[in-house]
């Protein structure tokens, strides 16, 4: 069956290629292109430090949240630990963010 859904997979994607529209690709379209600048010519200026300061506070809160939706869903097993543990968890990202935000690391002049 895996193998019947494959061989489909192609041959659509080959009829598509010989049956869709046909497009001519601008040199523009070919060109390589990185982060919203052209890879030659043109350089823009370095970014701040504090930018990656503030993506490593985005990583922070974002596993945080990776860690709360496997703990909602065992909750009801776990009872009083789970809940002592995440609000553990939670104090002490609490506390380094207001460390963080007393030392300023959220500013951004």
């Amino acid at each position: 069956m895996m193998l019947l859904a494959g061989f489909l997979v192609v041959l659509f994607w080959l009829a598509s290629e010989f049956l869709g529209p046909f497009q001519r690709g601008s040199v523009t379209k070919q060109m390589p292109f990185e982060c919203g600048h052209p890879s030659e010519g043109f350089r823009p200026r370095r970014f701040a430090v504090k930018f990656y300061g503030i993506a490593v506070l985005f990583i922070l809160f974002d596993i945080e949240a990776v860690f709360l939706y496997p703990w909602a869903v065992v909750l009801n097993e776990l009872k009083l630990f789970a809940l002592i543990e995440m609000i553990i968890f939670i104090v002490i990202l609490f506390v380094a963010l207001g460390y963080v935000w007393a030392k300023g690391g959220l500013e951004w002049d």
